[in-house]
């Protein structure tokens, strides 16, 4: 049976670089990340790096306000930039045969918290406080709302492969017939819970992260939203391949020889009927810890070998946890409309030499021009749960 080819026509995003494409793809390549900054009001009595959005987001509508959070202002300012390609497709296929799939993995944890500290102090929640806020399965209730997309509408959890694994759903969903178009990506919002929570895990960098140095000291949380239209009809980004696993080695320590890693990305390849070296690009998941740095290198090393350009771009928006595996396939998307630049991996190039040598794209670093150029984004999470998404050119049209 002929293979159903999926492709992303369209994307929104937001992050520390700012709040459009054009603005975050003229950052991207600069390699600064001046806009991180120290910041000690989420962990009692510790100062630490965060990529916080300080960009205008666009305001929830009206009739929405039971879902107005940081988070779902975050996916409005996305929306707002794919609005006309989803309307297309409404008007193409019907609003019936739309869906959403969205990852995340605070939703409004940030207003739960607001709320429950006005409950501490004066008794009583916020007026405007509603727990739709906090349910995960909002997130993608409420960007159907806004779209009007009436096909299924749901949200993956799985901490930071959530939004990557939303590729290989929207892309089914297609596949199978159940949906003609599919707006995908992510969003996840600064908050208390998850730094105070990898704090515990002794995983945050009081720093600036700084992925494969001998002088790392754990990761700098992030926040963001990326929002594509995954659609049957071609255009120039074709989503070629999304491999998944679960290795289950650990709550929260990853295989150390990445073997479950090395098992999501020869699925990817087979996917998208490539082989290791049909990949020209590798967007790490890079978070600056030493035990993913260690075994994500060993992968990428066994696997790709020493020459495929690699690059945490953790350094430049911070780890975005839910929002991390749609923010860098958008990176990818963004790359592949360039023809000779990739994201730069930026840390203090002190690389640690008990890990695996592999090439990390430096800053201005100028490429080999390609056609039918092929990315590859990592995203990794808590219970071994791994995802690698493929992207590339389609020279075709």
């Amino acid at each position: 049976m002929k293979k159903t080819r999926t492709f992303l026509n369209a994307m929104g995003m937001v992050n520390a670089l700012g709040a459009s494409v054009s603005e975050i793809r003229e950052k991207l390549y600069l390699g600064s990340n001046d806009h991180i900054q120290k910041e000690s009001n989420f962990i009692p009595d510790e100062t630490v790096c965060v990529a916080r959005v300080t960009s205008a987001m666009s305001e929830i509508p009206k009739e929405l306000s039971e879902y107005d959070s940081r988070n779902d202002r975050l996916l409005m300012t996305a929306y707002e930039q794919i609005k006309d390609s989803v309307q297309a497709q409404i008007e193409k296929y019907g609003a019936h045969r739309v869906g959403v799939v969205l990852g995340s993995s605070t939703s409004g944890v940030l207003e739960t918290e607001e709320a429950l500290n006005e409950r501490k102090l004066k008794g009583s929640y916020l007026k405007d406080y509603s727990y739709l806020k906090q349910e995960m399965g909002t997130v993608s209730e409420f960007i159907a709302k806004v779209s009007k997309a009436e096909g299924i509408a749901y949200t993956i959890s799985t901490a930071c492969s959530s939004s990557a694994k939303v590729f290989g759903s929207a892309k089914s969903l297609i596949e199978m017939g159940i949906c003609d178009a599919v707006i995908t990506g992510g969003a996840d919002s600064l908050c208390k819970l998850t730094l105070n929570g990898f704090w515990s895990l002794e995983s945050v960098s009081k720093d600036k992260c700084n992925p494969m140095s001998k002088n790392r000291s754990g990761l700098t949380i992030g926040e963001a939203a990326a929002l594509f239209v995954l659609t049957k009809d071609e255009s120039k980004i074709e989503l070629l391949g999304v491999g998944e696993s679960s290795d289950a080695y650990h709550i929260s320590s990853p295989e150390p020889e990445g073997l479950g890693v090395e098992q999501a990305v020869k699925k990817a390849l087979a996917d998208a009927s490539l082989k290791p070296e049909d990949i020209d690009y590798i967007n790490l998941h890079g978070t600056g810890t030493e035990k993913n740095d260690s075994m994500e290198s060993r992968a990428m090393k066994r696997i790709f070998g020493s020459e495929t350009p690699c690059s945490s771009t953790k350094s430049l928006v911070g780890h975005t946890l839910g929002a991390a595996g749609a923010t860098e396939t958008g990176f990818l998307w963004l790359s592949l409309g360039d023809e000779d630049r990739l994201p730069p991996h930026v840390y203090d190039n002190e690389y640690d030499d008990t890990l695996p040598k592999i090439r990390l794209v430096s800053v201005n670093e100028k490429i080999a021009k390609k056609t039918n150029r092929r990315y590859m984004s990592n995203s990794f999470a808590f219970g071994g749960n791994n995802c690698c998404v493929i992207i590339g050119e389609n020279n075709g049209i």
